[in-house]
């Protein structure tokens, strides 16, 4: 049985990500914030109890990394999947003028630190798992070349910076057999995409799992849309 460890699980995509990969006979360690708050993945890791395991994680808390992967240092891990990711508020960084500087530090601490920190937290257990692979969500708005809108600076800056970070790991990461890519899943109907987006959580998980399932050591350090589409950087 294949294993995925995936952050910010408790909705959305990441939600999405644990029923489908369960659906398909993976164990799935799901990792949310507020375990106890989540109903949805809670019902889900009820229906299959052998499959989904729930993990409180905060991505922000380096320590409750660091003891998540001590608790799960035996397992193999074939696909870790860095999901969680904040866009709500001042997060977003919609204007010119409407800056939190205290906010814009802690979108880099979840959107790009995070990354990092997971895979050089996890990297053993990846080693040990026969995907070997880290994926990570990252954004569209992430793309320097694609910014024809402006605004959404801290969005913006902390995926373009956690799309260099995936980069450099594939190269740092290549010597191991370790793929990592940076995913966009396009505009999704989520909390967090809205009600005017143009695709389904469903579609949107369903394509990156085909990208995912793709993939090969030569895909690592690529952008790559849900529909299988390079992304320009």
């Amino acid at each position: 049985m294949k294993t995925a460890l995936i952050t910010g699980a408790s909705r959305g995509i990441g939600l999405e990500l644990c029923r489908q990969y369960a659906a398909d006979g993976w164990r799935v360690f799901a990792c949310a914030r507020n375990p106890e708050q989540s109903d949805e993945l809670n019902m889900l890791a009820s229906t299959h109890p052998a499959q989904v395991i729930i993990h409180r994680l905060d991505v922000g808390d380096h320590a409750q990394i660091g003891q998540l992967a001590q608790a799960l240092a035996d397992e193999p891990i074939d696909l870790l999947l860095n999901n969680a990711g904040i866009y709500t508020g001042s997060h977003a960084g919609g204007t010119f003028d409407d800056k939190d500087y205290e906010d814009w530090a802690h979108a880099f601490r979840i959107n790009t630190m995070a990354t990092l920190k997971m895979a050089q937290t996890f990297q053993l257990q990846v080693r040990r798992g026969g995907q070997k692979t880290i994926a990570t969500i990252s954004s569209k708005m992430g793309s320097i070349a694609d910014n024809s809108g402006g605004g959404s600076y801290m969005y913006r800056s902390s995926k373009a910076a956690v799309n260099m970070v995936i980069k450099t790991l594939a190269i740092d990461l290549k010597p191991a057999g370790i793929i990592t890519v940076a995913l966009h899943p396009g505009w999704v109907k989520t909390d967090m995409g809205g009600p005017n987006a143009l695709i389904s959580t469903a579609r949107s998980v369903s394509g990156m799992r085909e990208v995912i399932n793709s993939l090969t050591l030569a895909d690592s350090g690529k952008f790559i849309a849900y529909d299988g589409q390079a992304v320009p950087w």
